[in-house]
């Protein structure tokens, strides 16, 4: 069994999961830089004793590495609440969302997994919802969850509430912003218990004890959009959250749907922009059956935890020169830049580029974008 392998079905030992879970709790590891790690050094374990190591060569003094106790802790935490860590590439792993760039590689999960197994759709929208948008969400919700297809959202009040309310019975998902023992909205706990113990999931990628703050919104709105075939938002502000979602969907290549409102109700302004902007128009459940029942059918293709042109092997970075760091670190500034046009740059190996990439982030001195994009973090 090989801890690389996303595209095929895979299970973590307990030691493994262990060593995951330090992996990506530890300072400055993301998604993207832990694909990079294991993929590098073969396993979560072995990258964990790299790291030192890969951050001095990076530029910096120390860095928090996640201990095994606090692991184990946070373990212990998850299982008094009833949660459990599922890696991508597991079987109850959500497949489109492995199949979004960077997703994350451990997520916590309460109640049944069947759900997580199935089909999505996410449905959101403002939390200063109006009657009629309450009344819309549960009746698209409740139509695409006849259909057979999971309804998606992220327990806000308002649309998502309403949307996870109408389908408790036949299956819905809530993300959330922070831990899975830190409900927020706090009065949305027992809307929580009702999907968990009607069949439902909560999911998080955040750690358990963490208490949502608003940076960590978008996170969330990113994994709803990834978990599920299409978008659909109903009432939504020109700067509402739920905006993000629709960007996220659309840069993940999902379906993105809105609901039209009133020119003259601001919770309708962008919605009636994204419609402008080529969203679908979506007068009821049809429209969103519709346009997903061409993908229903089609296996999304989980991104590979592979680093195109990966080095030999894990001794790789002792064969870089001090030069060539120094001339990644030149090629670099604040405006994020395509990680090619550095290799063009520096006409350096792509192996080498990237090596070196992973020792600046693993410092905390690079910051990762869409598009295989990085910038420096001003010191």
């Amino acid at each position: 069994m090989t801890e690389t392998g996303a595209a095929s079905r895979i299970r973590l030992t307990d030691p493994q999961r262990l060593a995951w879970l330090r992996l990506i709790r530890s300072e400055n590891v993301g998604p993207t830089t832990f694909r990079a790690l294991v993929n590098h050094f073969g396993s979560a374990s072995a990258a964990l004793e790299a790291l030192p190591e890969l951050a001095r060569r990076g530029g910096a003094r120390r860095i928090k590495i996640a201990s095994t106790a606090d692991a184990e802790r946070e373990m212990e935490q998850a299982a008094r609440a009833g949660v459990r860590f599922v890696a991508i590439g597991e079987a109850d792993y959500p497949r489109d969302l492995a199949a979004v760039d960077a997703p994350p590689p451990l997520i916590a999960v309460k109640g049944p997994t069947d759900g997580l197994r199935r089909r999505a759709v996410a449905i959101v929208g403002s939390r200063n919802a109006s009657t009629a948008g309450r009344l819309m969400a549960e009746r698209l919700a409740r139509g695409i969850g006849e259909a057979g297809l999971v309804v998606v959202s992220g327990l806000a009040r308002g649309i998502d509430a309403a949307a996870h309310a109408a389908v408790v019975d036949l299956g819905t998902t809530a993300v959330l912003a922070g831990g899975l023992d830190k409900i927020y909205p706090p009065e949305h706990t027992d809307l929580l218990d009702r999907i968990v113990d009607r069949g439902g999931a909560a999911v998080s990628e955040m750690p358990m004890g963490w208490v949502a703050r608003p940076h960590d919104f978008p996170r969330r709105n990113r994994l709803i959009s990834g978990m599920s075939l299409a978008v659909v938002i109903v009432e939504a502000a020109r700067r509402s959250g739920s905006l993000h979602t629709a960007r996220f969907a659309a840069e993940q290549g999902r379906v993105v749907m809105a609901v039209p409102g009133s020119p003259l109700d601001p919770r309708a302004e962008g919605c009636n922009d994204l419609i402008r902007e080529g969203a679908i128009l979506t007068r009821g459940a049809a429209d969103v059956i519709e346009a997903v029942a061409p993908l229903i059918d089609r296996e999304p293709a989980p991104t590979p935890m592979e680093e195109p042109e990966r080095p030999a092997g894990p001794d790789a970075m002792d064969r870089i020169a001090d030069d060539s760091r120094a001339l990644v670190v030149q090629a670099l500034g604040p405006t994020p830049t395509p990680i090619d046009e550095i290799v063009r740059h520096t006409s350096l190996p792509s192996a080498v580029v990237l090596v070196v990439l992973l020792e600046l982030e693993v410092a905390g001195r690079i910051e990762r974008h869409g598009g295989g994009r990085v910038s420096m973090i001003p010191e």
